[in-house]
């Protein structure tokens, strides 16, 4: 038996006990990043290049610390993602909302559509429409420096096409420069309740940064109706947005893209999981 298969299915054992709800693939996640392999290839690494700093990361995520923040990498679409404290972890849930923007984008009669990501925290939203969609441009605004810093060292990285630009900011008000003019605006923005404080996961609560969990106002929707004024603003007529929102926001947040303020073909989406996750709209054309 290969001795790092048998760490992990030791550490498989204390993570589970200690909660962790995915304790296989956390072990395994954490052996393939100390040991710099992918998951699929462990049972290569030879007895003799075991590195014990695998437990120093058991025993971290046992305590409660993001699997993400321990390993320094996020994975997301077709995406490796450098992230660590200071920055929001991307979610499988958001990837949804990217498809569909992406299918959006293709079915637009335009050569270059621009993009706005508003909040782009470690930079995934925008870099995966900048990977998939080559032909767009994409400008991404975040206003808290360190999320700043990982998201220029994701584009520096994974952007090879220059196709996205960074703006440090913030998006109630970033953009000026583009009022009219962009196709598609998109943004997973902040939207819990601080009423639901005892509800969030300890290591969602402890860890992600505030400022990208808790969404101001009673209803924790205040960045959403910040999200909605400055797209109403920036998008062209005939252009999209979409905005997630928590499981149990989407009727709220239909209302928030009211049809006298111009919005048209509001539809409230679903996640992977069958719950109401983001709701795209249309600015009218006329």
């Amino acid at each position: 038996m290969n001795l790092l298969l048998d760490e992990v299915a030791r550490a498989t054992v204390r993570l589970a006990e200690a909660g962790v709800a995915s304790p296989r693939a956390d072990a395994e996640e954490l052996a393939a990043a100390v040991h710099g392999v992918k998951r699929s290839e462990l049972h290569t690494v030879p007895d003799s290049a075991f590195d014990a700093r695998f437990w120093e990361g058991v025993a971290r995520r046992e305590a409660g610390e993001p699997l993400q923040h321990i390993t320094g990498r996020a994975f997301f679409r077709f995406l490796e993602l450098k992230v660590g404290p200071g920055v929001f972890i991307p979610r499988p849930e958001t990837e949804v909302m990217v498809g569909w923007a992406l299918d959006t984008l293709r079915e637009m009669d335009v050569r270059d559509p621009l993009v706005v990501d508003l909040g782009t925290g470690s930079g995934a939203i925008a870099l995966s429409i900048a990977q998939e969609a080559p032909r767009a441009r994409v400008h991404a605004v975040e206003k808290e420096p360190k999320a700043f810093v990982y998201a220029t060292r994701n584009v520096e990285t994974l952007d090879e096409r220059g196709r996205v630009r960074l703006h440090l900011g913030d998006f109630a008000d970033a953009l000026s420069e583009l009022d009219g003019t962009v196709d598609l605006v998109i943004s997973n923005p902040p939207y819990i309740p601080m009423s639901e404080w005892e509800r969030v996961p300890p290591d969602v609560r402890d860890h992600d940064p505030a400022e990208a969990l808790w969404g101001g106002g009673e209803d924790g929707l205040d960045a959403i109706r910040a999200v909605e004024r400055t797209a109403r603003r920036l998008l062209r007529p005939g252009g999209h947005v979409a905005v997630e929102h928590g499981d149990d926001q989407g009727n709220a947040v239909y209302w928030i893209f009211a049809e006298e303020n111009g919005w048209r073909d509001v539809r409230n989406r679903r996640d992977l999981a069958d719950r109401d996750r983001f709701v795209t709209a249309r600015l009218a054309a006329d």
